[in-house]
């Protein structure tokens, strides 16, 4: 059994990490840590895993987490950097769900971020975790960086095209919508029912930090930089990213065979038939990408609809992926859940 410690239970990917974990049959899990709610019994917390999780959350403690073969960080961003490092040291691996380790240029990190890294020098060291582009990277992996969940959508759907050389890098719009858990658990007024309920609404126009993680993955499976126009909204829903993406085509291609050869092996990612309209309710609950990939009218731009749950494959169903890839365990176990609906 992998002993698995969380770090950060209380949030949104928290309970997400423990509903998952709690039916993994290779799972033993040994610490939930919370500052806030330490000796909480979790099911208390969280009544949806009464019966399932007998834990009470607890400090975070080095030592007791060092204990563990793996320890998952469920936290707000620069929380992980400031307990990462003792735990490599003790080798015990670590998969962070926030974006502490994500870029590879610390300027960059400390730009978006509005803060100094308290350990950049692991930055080389961490490999990004997303298992379409870097499963025999994660494998032998200590740090794994799980990717936003923005990135996570937008990625899969451009990838094909890039890696074929088939649309121009210079052009690339995505065009993105989340639903209100993506905000995290916390008390803020532009998150709040009567206030995004029958409303739609734009952000981060001017620069949203899941830009840079894009544009950092994409100029590297392209070998050049793109120039990528990324613009998030709100949506009044709980879960799901909907990313509608725009490239421009440079040669003509069989495009519906090129995304059906490219994921053909990717138990998580599912190219719809030519012609569809992937919905969010479609993914809701479950670690799958939907995509759909249209010419419309035939004209010189491709259109890629990318539809995930934004806590599971775009959080913790991708951290657990991960982590079945790290233990060399069959990657669906544990996560192979089928969506809700409605």
């Amino acid at each position: 059994m992998i002993k698995v410690g969380i770090v950060g239970g209380t949030g949104y990917t928290g309970v997400e990490l423990l509903r998952l974990l709690a039916n993994h049959p290779e799972v033993s899990l040994e610490v939930i840590t919370s500052r806030s709610e330490a000796g909480m019994a979790v099911s208390e917390l969280f009544p949806n895993l009464r019966g399932h999780i007998d834990l009470k959350f607890s400090e975070p403690d080095p030592d007791v987490l060092a204990q563990c073969d793996v320890v998952f960080f469920a936290t707000p961003h620069t929380v992980a950097m400031a307990l990462v490092p003792e735990l490599i040291k003790r080798n015990t691996r670590v998969i962070d769900l926030s974006a502490d380790f994500r870029l590879k240029d610390q300027a960059v990190w400390e730009h978006w971020y509005n803060t100094p890294h308290t350990c950049p020098e692991l930055f080389d060291s961490a490999v990004y975790g997303l298992p379409e582009i870097n499963r025999e990277q994660i494998r032998p992996a200590q740090l794994v960086a799980v990717p936003g969940c923005y990135p996570t959508a937008t990625e899969l759907g451009f990838l094909p095209l890039l890696e074929a050389g088939l649309i121009d890098p210079k052009h690339l719009i995505a065009d993105a919508k989340t639903g209100v858990s993506g905000a995290g658990r916390k008390a803020a007024i532009p998150m709040l029912m009567a206030e995004t309920s029958g409303s739609f609404k734009a952000y981060g126009v001017s620069g949203h930090r899941h830009l840079p993680e894009i544009k950092e993955i994409l100029s590297a499976y392209c070998g050049e930089a793109v120039d990528l126009t990324f613009i998030p909204h709100l949506a009044p829903m709980v879960r799901g990213i909907h990313a509608t993406l725009y490239g421009r085509l440079n040669k003509n291609a069989d495009l519906q065979a090129l995304f059906e050869n490219r994921y053909r092996d990717e138990p998580f990612v599912d190219v719809m038939p030519a012609g569809s309209m992937p919905e969010t309710r479609s993914v809701s609950g479950s670690n799958v990408c939907r995509i759909a990939v249209h010419q419309p009218q035939g004209s010189d731009t491709v259109v890629v609809l990318s539809v995930i749950d934004n806590l599971v494959k775009g959080a913790s169903g991708q951290a657990i992926h991960n982590m079945n890839i790290m233990f060399g365990l069959e990657e669906t176990t544990g996560i192979n859940v089928i969506a809700t609906m409605p």
